[in-house]
């Protein structure tokens, strides 16, 4: 068994590698995923079935990994000084800042399995796994735990110098380690982002109904878009930043996002028109190895022909109308709403 004090050892390495936040949680389950059943029974999850099949093994982590003794969080900040979604010129479109450079994925997995190789050249032998983003983990309920940020009243994590601008990782192992102290409250009376959000998808402090949220809508709902919902995604393609473009300690944050986030050609705020044009193969050469490909093309042009109808420019028709003669019958039905928004 590893001494506790090995925290620090694990905390120098993962400051070595690239991260910007690391901390320590123990194997018992944070007070926060008490509520996770009832999220996902409220229907908050929506079509995300891979979240209500895994309600047990998200609440316990022993339930997935018995031999687990220590979660090790990191978080790798990803903000570049480039406007926000509130101060983009409206005419255009809007993908999610945290997809607008190289997978987040890939990036972070290369850089914890750096970790646990350094790691486990010091100490030894151990059992890990590495998570980003993947696996049977509630990402922010271990990395509140481990001090990483406050809970927000968006249900991002806040950190005094980085804001919410930053993604996390895991590595659980069999290591036993001193946990860190959560982080205390950072919103104070604050709910700018509980009145900002358009769709409102945060009913309450703390609470994410997904199944209203631009994200979610814009990503992970297959097929058409509610049309009750269509008006309110506004001119996003691909995710939402609103809740945390408003949130004070996003104002104040320290920038310092790498070079693999720095925007690729077409994804700080895009050309609506020029996205509407792409077929099956541009589509794949201009988001490999992105974020934005896990929407696929139907899914992206879908959202290009709801942004494009909300925008009601005159100037768009033939967009549109180019939209409703798509191979593709999702992406027809929306435009053709598209164009029904012109005319109303």
């Amino acid at each position: 068994m590893v001494p506790a004090d090995q925290g620090d050892r694990t905390r120098r390495i993962a400051l070595e590698a690239g991260f910007d936040l690391v901390g320590i949680a123990g194997a018992d389950p944070p007070p926060e995923l008490a509520f996770f059943g009832e999220w996902v029974a409220r229907g908050h999850a929506g079509d995300m079935a891979y979240l209500s099949e895994q309600v047990r093994k998200r609440s316990d982590l022993r339930t997935a990994f018995p031999w687990a003794r220590s979660m090790i969080c990191v978080g790798l900040q990803y903000d570049t000084p480039h406007p926000y979604s509130t101060e983009a010129p409206s005419e255009r479109g809007w993908i999610s800042r945290y997809a607008w450079g190289d997978d987040y994925h890939d990036v972070m997995k290369a850089m914890l399995d750096r970790v646990v190789e350094r790691l486990g050249a010091e100490v030894g032998p151990f059992e890990a796994r590495t998570y980003v983003d993947t696996g049977p983990i509630v990402e922010r309920a271990w990395a509140a735990a481990a001090g990483l940020g406050a809970w927000g009243k968006n249900t991002c994590l806040l950190h005094p110098e980085h804001g919410s601008w930053f993604f996390l990782g895991e590595i659980v192992t069999d290591l036993e380690m001193r946990p860190d102290a959560p982080r205390a409250d950072l919103c104070g009376s604050c709910t700018a982002c509980l009145e900002a959000c358009p769709t409102g998808a945060l009913p309450a402090p703390g609470v994410l109904d997904a199944t209203r949220c631009i994200s979610y809508l814009t990503i992970e709902l297959r097929g058409p878009l509610p049309e009750e919902r269509r008006e309110g995604v506004g001119r996003h393609v691909f995710g939402c930043d609103i809740c945390q473009d408003v949130c004070p300690w996003n104002r104040k944050r320290r920038r310092r996002g790498g070079p693999s986030f720095e925007p690729r050609p077409g994804t700080f705020a895009p050309d609506l028109a020029a996205m509407a044009r792409m077929d099956v193969e541009s589509f794949r050469e201009r988001f490999r190895r992105s974020p934005v490909k896990r929407a696929k093309r139907r899914g992206l042009l879908r959202n290009v022909a709801v942004a494009l109808g909300n925008g009601r420019s005159p100037a768009h028709r033939e967009v549109l109308e180019h939209l409703a003669r798509d191979e593709d019958p999702v992406v027809r039905e929306h435009a053709e709403w598209g164009l029904r928004r012109l005319e109303g």
